[in-house]
This record gives C-alpha cells, sequence and structure tokens, in this order.
C-alpha cells in the first residue's frame, strides 16, 4: 500500500468513496450448488444470491489518489516491479557501442553485433537519495557506504554481473541530485516569472508537480488547481530525459535500446513513469513508436528484494567505490563531468534553518527561498509554524521589515484537502450586494495573519516528507534484516506504531548526513564515485568558472552565482549546452503538462448500433 494512505497520522488516510468497489466482473464466477434433481432450472437470481466472497484491493488497485486507478494503470504499475528488472536483465544483453569499449559496428546500436538474435541495451539506473538514507539507516552505515553497496549490486562483479544468462549489468548508476539541482534552479525561476508578469502562464501561488500522488489527485479530484501546478518535471523524469535524449540525438542509440531503472522511496513513482507526457514524443516527436524516459521504477524494499532473487546478500556487498572498470565514462565529455564530478560542490547551508524546516523533499521551498532571500539584499526569512509539523508559513522580509515574498509548505492529504479548498473557485453569487473572492482563487495565510497570497506552495502528499514513502523500509523489518533474514514482502498492510516515528527521524537523519561527509572520496583516478554525485564543479565546455562561494556576485538576473551551493551560472550552461547538443527546445526536454482525468465510474457507457437499435425495438414492445 502506498505511504500515503497508510501516513504516519491515521486522519491522513482518505476512505474511499461509494464508486470505490471492483467490478462484479473482476471476481470469481459463482457456481450453482449440484442437485439431484436433473429437471430443476438454475436462475440468476439464485446464483447471485449466495454470498460472494469480500473484495480485496491491493495496490494495484488503489495508490495514492482519493480515486480509482483504472485498469490500465494497474496493469502498468504490476509491469514495473524487481521481478521486471530480472526479466529484462536476464533477458537482454549489454549494448556495448565502440566508445563502451565494444566492437567495430556496435556503435548505432540498432543492431545485434554478435548477429545471434539476442536483444542488447544499455542499462541506466538512477537512485534517489531518499532511497540511500532508508538503507544506510537500516545497515548502520553511511549514506555514501548505501551509495557504494547500491553501485556494486547493479553494476559491480559481486552484484547483478556474478548470474544471469548473459552476465548482464548496469553501464551507469547515477543520483538523482544531480537534476534535482538543476530542477532547483529551474523551479526558482518559474516562481520569480510569477511574481514578475501575472499573466504569463501560471496562476498564483505555485504548486510544486514533482510528487506523482498529489499530481495523481488533482487530476482525478481538483482539475481547478491545475493552471496551478509547476510545469517542471521531476528529477527522475529529468534524468530519464537525459540520458535518453543524449544518447539518442547525438549517438543514434534508439531510445527503445536504453533501458532506464528509477529507485524511489514511493510506489507512485511508477504511474509517474507511465505518463504519456514523459516518453520520446515529447521531445523526439512522434514519427517513431512512443518509448518510456524511466522504463521501470522500483523502491528500497524491491531493490532488496532484487539481490535476494539472485541470493546476493546486500549487506555483504563492498561498502567501496567501483573501479573505472565498471564505470565507464558517459560519451559526452561535459555530461559526463556532470554526472560524476571530480570536486564535490559546497555544501548546502543548514546554518539558519533546522533540517526538519527545510524538509526531505529535494528542498525546492527552501532553494526558492534562499533565492528570493539573494534577490534583496539584508533580507531575512521568517518561519511561521501552521496547526501541525506538516503545515508551515515562510516570508522573506527586507531590511525595512516589509514582506516580499510569501509561501508555505503543505504535507499529507488532510493539509492538502484545506489547501485545495482555498483555492477552489467561488460560485457566483446571484444576491445582491454579495461579495466574492478573487478571480483567481489565490491562496490565504492560514487564520492569525494578513490578508497576503502566496506566492509558492511546496506540496507533498506523504506527512513528512519523501523520506516516509510507502516504498522505504519500514520498521518492522529492520530487525530482520540486520540479521541477514530475507522474505521481505512489498507493499500489503503497514501496521502503524508508535517506533515507526523514531524510526523515521533515524532516517532522515541518514539522509542530511550526507551535507555534512566532507572528504573527497577521490578513489585515485580523479573521479569522486561516492555514491552521492553532486554536480556544478567540473568545467562545462564553455568554460565558465564558478563564482564566489558565497553568492556574493550577481549574475545577469540580479541573483548570486552560488545559491545554497548550487551554482546557477552553470545550471542555465547545462541547459544551454543539452538543447544544442540534442536540438531540441529547452521547454521540450524541461517541462510537461498535465490533464484533468474524468472518471467514468456512474456513467453509461457508450454503446454500438447494433445494442442501440435493440433498446429502440424492446422500448417500442419488439424484439430480435
Amino acid at each position: 500500500m502506498s505511504a500515503i494512505l497508510s501516513a504516519d497520522d491515521l486522519n491522513d488516510f482518505i476512505s474511499p468513496g461509494v464508486a470505490c468497489i471492483k467490478p462484479v466482473e473482476t471476481l470469481p464466477l459463482q457456481k450453482p450448488t449440484p442437485s439431484s434433481n436433473p429437471y430443476e432450472v438454475t436462475t440468476e437470481e439464485t446464483v447471485h444470491a449466495e454470498n460472494p466472497p469480500p473484495a480485496q484491493i491491493s495496490l494495484t488497485d488503489c495508490l495514492a489518489c482519493s480515486g480509482c486507478v483504472t485498469s490500465a494503470e494497474a496493469v502498468l504499475v504490476s509491469l514495473q516491479s524487481h521481478s521486471e528488472v530480472l526479466g529484462t536483465v536476464g533477458r537482454c544483453r549489454e549494448l556495448r557501442p565502440e566508445w563502451l569499449g565494444g566492437a567495430e559496428g556496435e556503435g548505432n546500436g540498432m543492431v545485434n553485433g554478435q548477429g545471434d538474435g539476442i536483444e542488447e541495451k544499455i542499462f541506466i539506473a538512477s537512485i534517489s537519495p531518499q532511497t540511500r538514507a532508508s538503507l544506510a539507516a537500516t545497515y548502520g552505515v553511511s549514506e555514501r557506504e548505501a551509495g557504494y553497496m547500491i553501485d556494486q549490486l547493479l553494476s559491480g562483479p559481486y552484484g547483478l554481473r556474478s548470474g544471469g544468462a548473459h552476465g548482464s549489468g548496469f553501464t551507469w548508476v547515477l543520483d538523482t541530485n544531480v537534476m534535482r539541482e538543476a530542477c532547483l534552479v529551474a523551479a526558482a525561476d518559474e516562481a520569480q516569472q510569477v511574481l514578475d508578469d501575472r499573466e504569463a502562464g501560471l496562476k498564483r501561488p505555485v504548486l510544486t508537480s514533482a510528487c506523482p500522488g498529489w499530481v495523481c489527485y488533482a487530476e482525478k479530484t481538483h482539475p481547478h488547481v491545475l493552471p496551478h501546478m509547476s510545469k517542471l518535471k521531476s528529477p527522475q523524469a529529468m534524468t530519464g530525459t537525459l540520458v535518453k535524449s543524449i544518447l539518442a540525438r547525438k549517438y543514434g542509440i534508439s531510445p527503445d535500446k536504453i533501458w532506464h531503472m528509477a529507485v524511489m522511496p514511493c510506489f507512485d513513482k511508477k504511474l509517474e513513469a507511465s505518463r504519456i507526457e514523459l516518453t520520446s514524443h515529447a521531445w523526439a516527436g512522434e514519427e517513431a513508436d512512443r518509448v518510456r524516459d524511466v522504463d521501470c521504477v522500483i523502491t528500497a524494499r524491491e531493490l532488496l528484494m532484487l539481490a535476494e532473487s539472485r541470493n546476493i546478500s546486500f549487506p555483504c556487498l563492498p561498502r567501496t567505490p567501483l573501479s573505472k572498470t565498471f564505470r565507464p565514462h558517459f560519451p559526452d565529455p561535459a555530461i559526463d563531468r556532470l554526472l560524476f564530478p571530480p570536486i564535490r560542490k559546497s555544501k548546502r547551508s543548514t546554518a539558519s534553518f533546522e533540517p526538519s524546516t527545510i524538509g526531505t523533499s529535494d528542498g525546492y521551498l527552501h532553494h526558492i527561498l534562499l533565492t528570493q532571500q539573494s534577490r534583496h539584499p539584508s533580507s531575512t526569512i521568517k518561519v511561521h509554524r501552521g496547526r501541525n509539523a506538516d503545515v508551515s508559513d515562510y516570508s522573506v522580509l527586507s531590511a525595512e521589515g516589509v514582506e516580499v515574498f510569501r509561501a508555505a509548505r503543505y504535507y499529507g492529504f488532510r493539509n492538502i484537502q484545506n489547501l485545495v479548498r482555498r483555492l477552489k473557485p467561488s460560485k457566483a453569487s446571484r444576491m445582491p450586494g454579495a461579495t466574492r473572492r478573487p478571480a483567481d482563487g489565490g491562496a490565504r495565510k492560514p487564520a492569525g495573519g494578513g490578508e497576503a497570497e502566496y506566492a509558492y506552495v511546496e506540496v507533498m502528499a506523504c506527512p513528512g516528507g519523501c523520506t516516509n514513502g510507502g516504498g522505504q523500509i519500514k520498521v518492522g523489518d529492520v530487525m530482520t534484516l540486520r540479521q541477514g533474514g530475507t522474505g521481505m514482502s512489498n507493499g500489503g498492510d503497514q501496521e502503524m506504531v508508535p517506533a515507526q516515528k523514531e524510526w523515521l527521524a533515524r532516517v532522515d537523519e541518514a539522509y542530511w548526513s550526507a551535507e555534512s561527509e566532507d572528504d573527497l572520496g577521490d578513489n585515485g583516478d580523479g573521479v569522486d564515485e561516492d555514491g552521492d554525485h553532486d554536480m556544478m564543479n567540473g568545467d562545462m565546455s564553455n568554460g565558465l568558472t564558478n563564482g564566489d562561494a558565497n553568492g556574493g556576485h550577481a549574475n545577469g538576473d540580479g541573483v548570486g552565482d552560488i545559491i545554497d551551493g548550487i551554482d546557477r551560472g552553470r545550471v542555465k550552461a547545462f541547459f544551454d549546452h543539452w538543447a544544442d547538443t540534442t536540438g531540441v527546445e529547452i521547454e521540450k526536454l524541461v517541462f510537461t503538462t498535465f490533464r484533468a482525468v474524468e472518471s467514468d465510474v456512474g456513467k453509461a457507457k457508450p454503446v454500438g448500433d447494433k445494442e442501440r437499435v435493440a433498446g429502440l425495438a424492446v422500448q417500442v414492445g419488439g424484439g430480435w
């Protein structure tokens, strides 16, 4: 079951509505009771009068939204599992073009290099920091060491490569922190655009769209909030777009020859990967077949099940970096330095905020606040706690004490429902003299403050943030896993126990430990492969240099070059390089769209001409 439905607070559970019922045709057919009378006629009413077995709703039936998951979504989710990973890696051989050390003639990846008819693919994995934190807390290692162990499982000689029909493994294991930092810069620019021009694009306030559970909920139940949704892709989606577009457009590798797996903290990321907006048609045109940017999503729990299925003891894997033999360079040198920088960037600043205030959901709001603070010298950030720990209000105050920016954080469906109610447009009253809310439905500050609107709201479906995702390792599994036990199942009921909150605090501590590790982790060959590949420190192709580490000088938009350790100039240089290399507009690579989804439950299904004629015949007293 998704973490959103088994959240830290029991009142965050959204009980299914009347329409949340499995179709009767999916239940086993009831056979009539055998009778000794050969002339007895069994009617339909007799069969259905018997008590059928209760319908069981599983993960594939109900995910993070308040409505029903469609049959198509259930099929797509069921295809994304550790079994799918094993099947694909076992069935396919690693594609090795010349620039990966393969034989001549394998360069385009369009034909099998050995001519034996075995399918070949380039396997790429991207790992979220929340996944590493969950594994680090489970096995009592650092976040960095957890990253090493994942690398060894997916790409090392003691992991997947040690078995299977072809000894296949993952060519590259990437850190989604790389694209997370690119997303943060783009999100800050998006928020500023709304401030500068209210008529351009999004409505105010801008709502984050990186959480697929929240997106699914909004599309199916509250389409009025879609004009507020950020159009920015999530780090998972942008990573998939990056690797597939570069390899396809520059090196001629067909997108269907690139198999990208993401390891994420929640099951809802599987639905995100299945969106038709996140496919090759968005950036490569519709001439070829549609190929997903992310082929499969698994969770931390499923990653351990993957190791177990191959009889690999995950805690016994080496806690050291992969050798250069098992981590080839990405063919584009600038992208290689981006994905695997030789030097770690400046640390994220936590001096002004407690880690709990920043959150464990990639830090969108935190980065936007610091960007706004950089635009207003000598300004301060004021934090006001809401009615619970998952609601907070933030204000950027100028040196004169004037509020120049207001934002908020809403985690958990209980709080999200309050937010969407504030954004719902009011119906026009026919009563004379009736007051009306603003037409744009701007979200107001919680009771107790002024009437200023929010400019940005960070929305996440899981209470406590992404480290509390449903795919994370739960406290009940920890002792068994530490003792080398196996047999952990995926999904199912998750009993809420008091120890879970304490366990989540330890996972959060592991998440933030990555920010305090200060050694470079250089393995001697000039490549930092510490499982936490931070970006924007190697030279990009345009030769830009790092600015003042404290963000002392500003770029053209009046913002310091270095915001929270992220070099804005280098991110924008990367975007330019990405667009130039692929020949695709950066808007098609970085942004996406959302759509209102209407449920078919309770609606009359369309009928064909035959059924329509038959119905008319019945009405006039005829028949067939």
